[in-house]
C-alpha cells in the first residue's frame, strides 16, 4: 500500500510554473549576462527590492533578499539576540523557528491558540509579572501548523503590547497571499509598519527551489542584518531574484495565483468535507480560510501515540505533532492538503479515521 503523506507542508508539482519560469530564465541571463552571475552588494538584486519596497510604500533601503524567509529569521536572532534572551511565539508554531531558536540558547515563551485566537491575556498577565519578553514571532495569516487565522483586534492588541512592554514583533506571512474565502485583514506590519519586522518569500506562490525571501526591515537593522549576511554568505542568488521579478513582470504572478486558489480551494474544502464526515466524532479542526494547512486536534484523551506505531502500515505518514510546540501537542495531527488530490486526501482522512477506530 502506497503511503499518502500527511507530512511537508509543500506546493504539489503541478503548480510549479516551469516553463514560464524557463522563459524568465533564459530572457534575465540573456538581458544581463554575467552581471547577474556576478558578486553583488549583500542586501540582494536591487530592481526587485524596489518592488517590493513600492508595493509597501517604503525606500528600498527597508527591503532585504535572502534565501528564504526562514535564513533572514536566523540572521535575525543573531544579530538582535542573546543566548538566555526570551521569544515569545505561538504554541503550535512552526517547528524550524522552534529549532532555530533552541539552537541560539534562546528561552521560548508559549502563548496558546485558542479556537478564538492567540491567549493575549496569557501574553499580557506575563508581561505585567515582569516578563522580559524581546521579541515575538507569529504568523497572523493562515498559520503553519494549524491553519488559523488571527482577528484583526487581537492584531492591535499584540502591537500595543508590543509598544508598551517594548519587544518586537516578527510577523512571518508566507501564506497571506493564498487566502481562499473571507476578507482580507490588515496584516500586523500593515498596522506599525515603522516597528514591525515582515518575512514572507515566493516559495508558495512561484517555487521552493528559487529561495527567494525578503524581509521589511526598519533601515537600522537592514543595515546590521546586511553586514552579517555580507560575512556570511557574501550575497544571495541575484539569478533568482532576476527570475522572480521578470515572471513578476510579464504579469505571470497574478494570473499564477488566480490558478493556485482555485487548486487550493477546492482542495481545502475535499479535506474539510472529509474530516466531517468521518472525523467528526473523534477530533475537532480549524476551518481555514487560506494557506497549507488543517490543524486537528484528537478529542478525549487521545494521544498520536495511540496510532503512530499503526500509522505506516495503515497507508499514512504523519508528522510528530509535539514539534510544534514548547511543550505539549501529544494530541495535536498537522494536515496539508496542498499537494494531494482529491482521492489521496479522501483516503487519507478515511485511514486516519480507520486508525482512531481501532
Amino acid at each position: 500500500m502506497k503511503p499518502i503523506l500527511f507530512t511537508r507542508g509543500v506546493p504539489p508539482q503541478e503548480s510549479i510554473p516551469v516553463e514560464k519560469l524557463s522563459i524568465c530564465a533564459r530572457e534575465v541571463i540573456s538581458d544581463y549576462g554575467a552581471d547577474i552571475l556576478q558578486y553583488a552588494p549583500a542586501s540582494g538584486y536591487l530592481p526587485l527590492r524596489e518592488h517590493l519596497a513600492e508595493l509597501k510604500d517604503i525606500t528600498a533601503e527597508r527591503v532585504l533578499l535572502g534565501q528564504g524567509s526562514l535564513q533572514i529569521l536566523d540572521m535575525l536572532i543573531h544579530c538582535l539576540l542573546q543566548a538566555g534572551d526570551v521569544v515569545a511565539v505561538e504554541q503550535p508554531t512552526y517547528d524550524r523557528v522552534l529549532t532555530l531558536l533552541r539552537r541560539a540558547g534562546l528561552q521560548i515563551f508559549p502563548v496558546d491558540l485558542r479556537p478564538d485566537g492567540l491567549d493575549l491575556d496569557q501574553l499580557e498577565t506575563a508581561l505585567i509579572g515582569g516578563l522580559k519578553l524581546r521579541l515575538m514571532y507569529v504568523i497572523a495569516d493562515f498559520q503553519n501548523p494549524s491553519g488559523s487565522l488571527m482577528p484583526l483586534e487581537q492584531r492591535q492588541r499584540l502591537v500595543t503590547l508590543s509598544q508598551q512592554y517594548r519587544f518586537q514583533i516578527v510577523e512571518d506571512a508566507p501564506y497571506r497571499a493564498l487566502r481562499y474565502r473571507g476578507e482580507e485583514l490588515a496584516s500586523i506590519y500593515d498596522l506599525s509598519p515603522a516597528t514591525v519586522i515582515q518575512l514572507s518569500s515566493f516559495s508558495k506562490l512561484i517555487s521552493p527551489g528559487l529561495r527567494v525571501g525578503y524581509a521589511i526591515l526598519p533601515e537600522n537593522i537592514h543595515k546590521i542584518l546586511s553586514k552579517y549576511a555580507e560575512d556570511t554568505y557574501i550575497n544571495p542568488s541575484y539569478l533568482n531574484h532576476a527570475i522572480v521579478l521578470r515572471f513578476i513582470q510579464k504579469g505571470w504572478l497574478a494570473e499564477h495565483l488566480d490558478f493556485l486558489k482555485d487548486l487550493y480551494s477546492y482542495r481545502l474544502q475535499i479535506m474539510l468535507d472529509a474530516l466531517q464526515s468521518d472525523l467528526d466524532a473523534a477530533c475537532t479542526w480549524t476551518k481555514p480560510e487560506g494557506g497549507f494547512f488543517v490543524g486537528v486536534w484528537l478529542a478525549g484523551e487521545r494521544t498520536l501515540a495511540d496510532i503512530w506505531e499503526r500509522s505506516g502500515t495503515a497507508g499514512i505518514r504523519l508528522t510528530d505533532g509535539r514539534g510544534f510546540f514548547v511543550n505539549g501537542g501529544e494530541n495535536f495531527i498537522r494536515l496539508p492538503f496542498c499537494a494531494l488530490d482529491e482521492q489521496n486526501i479522501r483516503q487519507g482522512v478515511q485511514r486516519l479515521a480507520e486508525l482512531l477506530q481501532q
